[in-house]
C-alpha cells in the first residue's frame, strides 16, 4: 500500500507530457521558449561550419562567394588536392603538405605529454604532501591562469631568443640523453632480475624501451652536420614554441589534476605502505591508475591546444620548413583581392578534422574528467 505522507512524482503536463528527461519538469510554455533558444543557438553555431564545408566542395581557386549557399550546388574535391600539393604560396616558401602536418603533431604531442608528466607530479605534491608556502604557491598558480596567455609572448621571446648553441654541442647532449635512457633501462632489467620480479610485462616494456633508446641512436647518427652550418637558435625553433606552450599549458594542468587527485581517497596510500609499497609504488601503480580519466582529458586539451595554436608559432618561427599548418592557413589569406576561399575553406576543414573525431569519440570521458575534479568523495 502506497504511504500517502510521501509525494508522488507528479506527471508531464502541456505539449511535452511524454517527454523524458533527468532535470526537472518545466510548463509546455517554458519547454518551448527553452527549445527555441537552443535552436538559435545551435544555428548560429553550425551554420558557419556548414558554409565552410559548402565552400571548401567548389572548384580550386574559387574567389569570394557573393551569396550564402549551405547545400553545395556540385561538388568537386579538387580544392583539397590543390591544398595538399601546394599548401603554401610560393612567395611564402616550398614545404609538403605532409611536413605541416608532421610539426603540427610534433608539437601538439610534445605539449600535451610534459604538461601532463610534470603536471601530475606537481598536482600530487599540491595534493599529498605538507610544506612551507604550498597554499600561497597553489594560489598564484590559479592567479596565471586569469592573465591570457599572449601577455606573456614578449618575455618568453626575449628568454628564449638569447638561447643559441652549435650542433655539434647539440649533437653531444642527444646522445648523452641517448646513453641515459640506456642505461636506466639496463639497470631496471638487473633489478628486476636479481628481485625475481621478472614477469612477462616486464620484459616486453624493457625491450620496447630499448628498442626506442636504439632508434634514437640511430636517428642521431643519421643526421649530417654540414659545414658552416648556423648555430641553434631555441627561439626560432619547434622546440622553443613548445617550451613557450608547456609553460602556459602547466598552469591548467596542475589545477586540473589537482581537484582530481584531491578525490582519490587518502586511505588506499594508507593500506599500500602496510603492504610495505614504496612511495614510487603508490604514484605509479595506484595513483596513476586512478587518475586516467583526469589524464587523458588534460592530454586531449593540451593536444588540442599545441595543434591550433597560431601567435607563438607566427612570432618565433621564420623558416619555412619549421611552420605548422596554422601558419599555413595564415599565409594563405595573402592580399583580399586575391585569396582563394575555397583552398581555404578546405584547409581549415583538413586541419579541424583530426581533433574534431577524436573530441567527438572521447566527448564522454572528457566531460566526465572535467566534472570529476569537481567533486568531492
Amino acid at each position: 500500500m502506497a504511504n500517502s505522507s510521501i509525494a508522488q512524482p507528479t506527471s508531464r503536463k502541456g505539449l511535452f507530457a511524454r517527454g523524458r528527461g533527468a532535470g526537472r519538469q518545466l510548463e509546455w510554455w517554458q519547454q518551448l521558449l527553452l527549445q527555441a533558444f537552443c535552436l538559435t543557438v545551435a544555428i548560429s553555431v553550425l551554420f558557419p561550419i556548414m558554409w565552410i564545408v559548402t565552400l571548401s566542395f567548389k572548384e580550386a581557386g574559387s574567389a569570394r562567394p557573393l551569396k550564402l549557399e549551405v547545400i553545395p550546388s556540385s561538388i568537386s574535391l579538387s580544392s583539397y588536392q590543390a591544398v595538399i600539393e601546394q599548401p603554401l604560396s610560393k612567395s611564402a616558401g616550398d614545404i609538403s603538405f605532409w611536413k605541416l602536418m608532421g610539426n603540427s603533431f610534433f608539437l601538439a604531442a610534445g605539449v600535451s605529454f610534459f604538461s601532463v608528466m610534470i603536471g601530475v607530479s606537481a598536482a600530487y605534491a599540491f595534493s599529498r604532501l605538507n610544506f612551507v608556502g604550498r597554499k600561497l604557491i597553489f594560489l598564484s598558480i590559479g592567479f596565471i591562469l586569469l592573465m591570457p596567455g599572449i601577455a606573456t609572448l614578449a618575455p618568453l621571446f626575449a628568454m628564449l631568443a638569447k638561447i643559441s648553441t652549435s650542433l655539434e654541442i647539440l649533437r653531444i647532449i642527444y646522445f648523452t640523453m641517448a646513453g641515459l635512457l640506456v642505461a636506466g633501462l639496463a639497470l631496471m632489467t638487473i633489478s628486476r632480475v636479481r628481485s625475481d620480479d621478472f614477469r612477462a610485462g616486464s620484459a616486453a616494456f624493457l625491450v620496447g624501451g630499448l628498442a626506442v633508446a636504439a632508434l634514437f641512436l640511430w636517428g642521431g647518427t643519421q643526421i649530417e652536420i654540414p659545414k658552416n652550418a648556423r648555430p641553434f637558435e631555441l627561439g626560432r625553433s619547434l622546440y622553443g614554441v613548445g617550451l613557450a606552450m608547456i609553460s602556459g599549458a602547466l598552469p591548467f594542468a596542475i589545477w586540473n589534476l589537482k581537484g582530481y587527485l584531491d578525490t582519490i581517497p587518502k586511505e588506499l596510500e594508507e593500506a599500500a605502505i602496510i603492504d610495505g609499497a614504496s612511495p614510487n609504488q603508490i604514484f605509479f601503480r595506484i595513483i596513476l591508475p586512478l587518475a586516467t580519466p583526469a589524464l587523458a582529458v588534460t592530454a586531449f586539451l593540451g593536444f588540442m591546444a599545441g595543434w591550433t595554436e597560431f601567435a607563438l608559432t607566427a612570432r618565433f618561427i621564420n623558416k619555412a620548413d619549421n611552420y605548422t599548418l596554422a601558419i599555413a592557413l595564415q599565409t594563405m589569406t595573402g592580399q583580399y583581392a586575391t585569396v582563394s576561399w575555397s583552398n581555404f575553406a578546405a584547409m581549415s576543414i583538413m586541419i579541424s578534422l583530426p581533433v574534431s573525431i577524436v573530441y567527438l569519440a572521447l566527448q564522454k570521458y572528457i566531460v566526465g574528467g572535467l566534472t570529476l575534479g569537481g567533486v568531492k568523495g
